[in-house]
């Protein structure tokens, strides 16, 4: 799931209107038209900005596995990031070249990427491995990826590889991100990165990922066919109606939900801090978001603009629709966010709470923003939740046993 880097830019400079009077995010949420209510929403940690790079996925999935740990009772954690995108870094650079190029090499990655690297080479604080060896206070990754791709990408296609090319990359990558340490300090204990993730009391084998399409039976794991899922790894295959009843089923547990999504519709406003799908049809614009904000004058975008006023009246979403956008590209694999919470609005509609990584200080709502139901059902790619959080029908149907 790759965030358009350059959209969080250009919706900034839209968002110039400060949100005038910030509240407790645990209680009620007013914008202008918009009147949110709190229904149930679970404790995550502090909102972190992926500024410059295309690790959205990482950000959301480590503030799932933060939200876990304070679930399970072990206080508030601040994870690193950057530990676990230049694991994976090296993962896919081994997979790439044994695909001879036919695989994925970027930034993107996706929520099943986490617990794979924290099984794997453990985890470590923020502040053990903050991954910022190039000189700026935040990620930007405009010199990185073509430093590795420029690396890693003929060697895809050589006759035969030296045997120091992973010793070359690895310089690389402690060159950008940092050396990666054998063992810390952290409070006052010493500490593995694998002794660290075991501290932390949770099984990372717990975490899976679920989706709703029709190209494969339902009740069925298969492989999801987007470029960011270089493990190629399975997800579960759940009904529309079912997927929507496991996030409410898990965030009423007291769980959240990692939620990869598409969030170039024009039904998408950071701006004014939701997500909808208004049942009226608006000239489409070619372009990533900036480039269609770019193109229009004052009156066009006026023209372009749903009305964010809390009145739209929304489509209503079937299997159909959702799969249709899939098949025909309209629907993406674009960005990795996390569910927190539940809401409603003025009239009565469930609203979700969403954690996205652009900041705390963007946005209407400190670096948050509320998707509607019929946004998720429609635009959802697919979501990671805590198996012990679905009922046991649930897990029957997906045959999870343990």
């Amino acid at each position: 799931m790759k965030k358009l880097v350059y959209f969080l830019a250009v919706a900034m400079l839209l968002s110039s209107t400060a949100f005038a009077q910030k509240k407790d995010k645990k209680k009620d949420k007013k914008v202008e038209g918009y009147e949110f209510t709190l229904v149930k929403e679970n404790p995550t940690t502090s909102v972190k900005d992926q500024h410059r790079s295309g690790t959205c996925w990482a950000y959301s999935g480590i503030s799932l596995i933060e939200s876990e740990i304070m679930k399970a009772g072990k206080g508030e954690f601040d994870l690193s990031e950057a530990w676990i995108y230049r694991h994976a870094y090296m993962d896919k650079a081994e997979k790439y070249i044994r695909f001879h190029g036919a695989a994925t090499f970027a930034e993107g990655g996706a929520f099943q990427d986490i617990p794979y690297i924290i099984k794997k080479y453990g985890i470590v604080p923020q502040e053990v491995y903050e991954g910022l060896n190039y000189g700026t206070d935040k990620p930007d990754f405009s010199e990185v990826t073509p430093a590795l791709e420029g690396y890693i990408k003929p060697l895809a296609n050589s006759k035969k590889l030296s045997t120091a090319w992973k010793k070359g990359f690895n310089a690389l990558l402690d060159a950008y991100f940092g050396e990666v340490p054998e063992k810390f300090t952290y409070k006052g204990v010493e500490y593995t990165p694998h002794s660290f993730a075991a501290s932390l009391g949770l099984n990372f084998d717990d975490y899976i990922e679920i989706g709703s399409f029709t190209h494969h039976p339902f009740y069925e794991p298969f492989m999801l066919e987007v470029q960011d899922n270089w493990l190629h790894a399975n997800i579960y295959n759940v009904t529309l109606d079912e997927m929507i009843k496991i996030i409410d089923r898990v965030i009423n547990e007291g769980y959240t939900v990692g939620w990869g999504a598409d969030v170039s519709e024009k039904g998408f406003s950071w701006k004014n801090g939701v997500a909808i799908v208004p049942d009226e049809d608006k000239k489409d614009l070619s372009g990533t978001e900036k480039e269609k904000w770019e193109k229009l004058t004052s009156a066009e975008k006026a023209a372009a603009a749903y009305s964010f006023d809390g009145t739209a009246k929304e489509k209503v979403i079937t299997q159909e629709m959702r799969q249709e956008g899939f098949d025909n590209f309209t629907t993406t694999d674009d960005h990795g966010m996390h569910i927190v919470g539940i809401y409603k609005d003025q009239n009565g509609n469930k609203f979700y709470k969403v954690k996205n990584s652009w900041g705390s200080d963007s946005g209407k709502y400190d670096g948050y923003f509320f998707a509607s139901e019929a946004f998720v059902r429609y635009k959802t790619i697919d979501i990671q939740v805590n198996k012990n959080a679905l009922c046991d029908n649930m897990k029957k149907k997906l045959g999870i046993t343990k």
